[in-house]
């Protein structure tokens, strides 16, 4: 599959998306194992919303849900749990009082900050025979798929209203 030349019926590329999909679902997969067991304590979950929040200075629970693309009640339990555990805290929202906003606590961004650097350090590790460019090129490619997202569309839009 890899460097097959292009068919002029496009086949190559149809075989080529089917490739990308059966790949990211492997990668997807392979993500979710290696953290539970690096690190059994914080979810795959658990440690996108913890990245988020450290992300954005705090956000409501209704953000992390779309940002996310989860479920309310889902991210509602994911929250509750992180709280539990101390990682998180609400706070009245500065400009309206009635709203919450979720923020990381001191331990829950200490938390957050070996969870990310392990997590760095096991990148690091997979991808070291690769060459630079082929480095540079792969990140490329995922910011570019990720920017083509509806979630990063409706996010960016939604920084631009701010």
């Amino acid at each position: 599959m890899i460097g097959e030349a292009v068919a002029a019926d496009g086949t190559a590329a149809l075989r080529a998306v089917e490739t990308i999909q059966r790949e990211m679902t492997a990668f997807a997969r392979r993500a979710r194992a290696v953290a539970g067991r690096m690190h059994p304590e914080l979810s795959l979950v658990a440690y996108t919303l913890l990245g988020h929040l450290e992300e954005r200075g705090g956000c409501r629970a209704t953000d992390l849900a779309a940002h996310c693309a989860l479920d309310k009640s889902t991210v509602s339990r994911q929250v509750a749990a992180l709280r539990r555990a101390g990682l998180v805290e609400r706070r009245a929202d500065p400009q309206d009082h009635r709203v919450q906003v979720l923020h990381l606590t001191d331990p829950g961004r200490r938390t957050l900050d070996r969870v990310t650097e392990s997590r760095r350090a096991a990148f690091r590790e997979r991808l070291k025979d690769w060459p630079e460019e082929d480095l540079v090129r792969f990140a490329g490619y995922l910011v570019r798929y990720n920017a083509a997202s509806p979630e990063q569309a409706e996010e960016a839009a939604a920084r631009r209203e701010e």
